[in-house]
């Protein structure tokens, strides 16, 4: 399950993949952008400073492997929980569990704050669906 990103202009963030084409017909691919003299091969870092823009680059790049890890387990979640959901049906039981959920947004309020419970509510979706 997806959830579509807006951009600042109101419009959804889609995959490259999902990207219409400008005729329709094939979906459009995205070449990576250019700033100045820089190609797409250098991502720009918002500075001229060698040593901190290698310092960027490499604090990026661990970024982008949390990302890879909180992507997998996202998933790994709203499966077991879709199973969760599954057994509890099949034996005769509700759908959901408030307390349960009630219980999964409290632990991330009381962690991460506004924004885990944030983060909480579209994990939860991301499990059981949207109510």
């Amino acid at each position: 399950m997806m959830t579509d990103v807006m951009e600042q202009s109101g419009g959804p963030i889609r995959p490259k993949a999902e990207q219409p084409a400008a005729n329709g017909s094939e979906p459009a691919v995205s070449t990576p952008p250019t700033v100045g003299n820089v190609g797409p091969a250098e991502l720009p870092t918002g500075t001229d400073e060698p040593a901190a823009s290698a310092r960027i680059l490499e604090i990026r790049e661990r970024i982008n492997e949390i990302d890879n890890a909180l992507i997998a387990l996202w998933q790994e979640r709203a499966a077991l929980s879709q199973e969760v959901g599954a057994t509890r049906m099949a034996s005769g039981g509700t759908r959901l569990v408030l307390s349960r959920e009630r219980e999964v947004l409290e632990r991330f309020r009381v962690a991460l704050g506004a924004d885990g419970t944030q983060l909480a509510l579209l994990l939860l979706r991301a499990g059981r669906g949207p109510l």
